[in-house]
């Protein structure tokens, strides 16, 4: 290439460098305004409301809902891998009747099992029943503290789902589909609701049972909303967020003109390109920066008192699902929007000692009886009880004959996936107390009476935070408003729950 061709060349290379720099920056004020302008003209065709306007620097202020609202904050307690409802909830003496019958093939046709193989034998329930005194309600013994409370609970024994597997029923239960890139429940919550504390996340997620959950940290991402909504993992024990403290050689002073440096950057970057991203990048610096002079303050649980550890049985120093029901309180008091505790370990298949509803069935139980209890009455008497909705559940149910893996009866007593019953529970702002709702078959096997889905759920919490589930949207793939109740589906709020 000779010199003249060479500054030819150059000289197009500027040119084209103007002509991307002009597009960007100035094409109807960037592509940022260029989006908001097509989703206008798709909202006005559509028929759906415009997207309300937020801030992109401060993208978790306060909003206000779309009506009054009964709850202000939400404390999600799943319980992954899903307990029994046939050993805590259902009493089925008829079942009881058929204990080591083998199975009617009226049960096995046509259905799916993620274990059971050939003809298994049916299972009564392992642990004995007895009515609760207040509500007339059938329970387990195994709930002796939690018993205490059931009459501030509404009880759903008619959940139900299509999903008979681990990672894809929690992806439902979580985010609305059982596909992993959807928004979990929230960062839908703070999507459209923001939160009342700015020095700390408005999503939170403790975990308890030594491992991950099956679907993986995914259950708690934003997906298709913006980034800052996602869930922030924290820990119950050391420094809530790792790397939270500044390294050695740095103080407090230099870690803000850093993120004062990172701003001036973002900024210039964000009039060059008007990715409103950038500025969310930008806001979640900053709460990071924030954080560390209130998160800290906030999980340390050693300034509250003996009676209240005593009351959860919590154990300092160790991760433990007593000590998150114990977080969650705390971070709702200081105005956390969502708290999400997911606690691993109620797989009971009976492939194991600690998959035995006799054995490491009794030993979860016992782990959350006590701090689920001490965690409701707590927010009562704290006034915190009737503006946070407390749910409660797996992601499917066991089936009532006992899992026969490989089509060999086993020693120990365990149940397989059963995606067509399960119960969970909901209690706190706007909920019935010491109701129950739904009704399964005789030996809860199938929902017999008011059927609830996942998206049937998802629309009721939603309503209770004062959020109509059907405009709280976000649009994707070319413009699909995509929703948390699930755009291929028809969701309900289940008004006869609400009080």
């Amino acid at each position: 290439m000779n010199a003249l061709t060479r500054t030819a060349y150059l000289q197009q290379e500027h040119l084209a460098s103007i002509t991307r720099r002009h597009f960007l920056q100035r094409c109807t004020t960037g592509l940022g305004a260029m989006w908001l302008a097509e989703q206008s003209l798709h909202a006005a065709a559509t028929g759906h409301a415009a997207l309300p306007r937020r801030d992109p620097t401060r993208p978790l202020e306060p909003r206000p809902p779309h009506f009054p609202a009964k709850a202000k904050h939400v404390i999600y307690l799943h319980m992954a891998g899903s307990p029994s409802q046939l050993e805590l909830f259902e009493h089925k003496p008829q079942l009881t009747q058929l204990d080591h019958q083998f199975c009617p093939p009226s049960f096995l046709e046509g259905k799916r099992f993620a274990f059971i193989r050939g003809t298994p034998r049916m299972l009564g329930s392992v642990h004995p029943f007895h009515q609760e005194s207040k509500t007339g309600q059938w329970i387990s013994n195994q709930l002796p503290q939690f018993e205490r409370v059931l009459d501030k609970v509404c009880v759903i024994r008619s959940m139900n789902t299509d999903q008979f597997n681990h990672a894809p029923a929690q992806f439902l239960m979580q985010t609305g589909s059982p596909l992993i890139g959807s928004a979990s429940t929230g960062a839908w919550v703070t999507y459209g609701l923001g939160t009342e504390n700015q020095n700390l996340p408005g999503f939170i997620v403790l975990l308890s049972g030594g491992r991950m959950v099956d679907a993986g940290k995914s259950v708690w991402s934003a997906g298709f909303l913006p980034g800052v909504y996602q869930g922030v993992q924290c820990r119950s024990d050391g420094d809530p967020v790792l790397y939270l403290a500044n390294p050695a050689g740095i103080d407090r002073q230099l870690r803000g003109s850093v993120i004062s440096a990172i701003e001036q950057l973002n900024r210039q970057t964000h009039e060059e390109l008007g990715d409103p991203e950038t500025l969310a990048r930008t806001a979640q610096y900053e709460l990071a920066f924030r954080m560390q002079a209130n998160a800290t303050d906030s999980f340390d649980l050693k300034q509250e008192p003996s009676a209240v550890h005593e009351a959860y049985g919590t154990e300092l120093g160790k991760e433990s699902f007593a000590n998150n029901c114990l977080l969650a309180r705390r971070l709702v008091e200081r105005g956390v929007r969502h708290v999400q505790l997911y606690d691993w370990g109620w797989d009971s298949h009976g492939a194991a000692a600690s998959e035995d509803l006799r054995d490491g069935f009794v030993k979860k139980c016992r782990s959350i009886d006590r701090p689920i209890a001490a965690l409701l009455t707590d927010l009562e008497e704290r006034g915190l009880l009737n503006e946070t909705l407390v749910v409660w559940g797996g992601e499917f149910g066991r089936t009532p004959m006992a899992e026969n893996r490989g089509g060999v009866d086993k020693r120990v007593y365990g149940r397989d996936h059963n995606p067509q019953a399960f119960t969970i529970w909901m209690a706190g702002a706007g909920v019935k107390r010491g109701h129950s709702f739904g009704q399964t078959d005789e030996f809860g096997y199938a929902v017999v009476e008011d059927p609830v889905q996942p998206q049937d759920l998802h629309a009721t919490m939603l309503h209770l935070l004062g959020l109509d589930h059907t405009k709280l949207t976000f649009p994707v793939a070319g413009g699909l408003q995509q929703r948390l109740s699930n755009v291929t589906k028809q969701a309900v709020v289940i008004k006869k729950v609400l009080a």
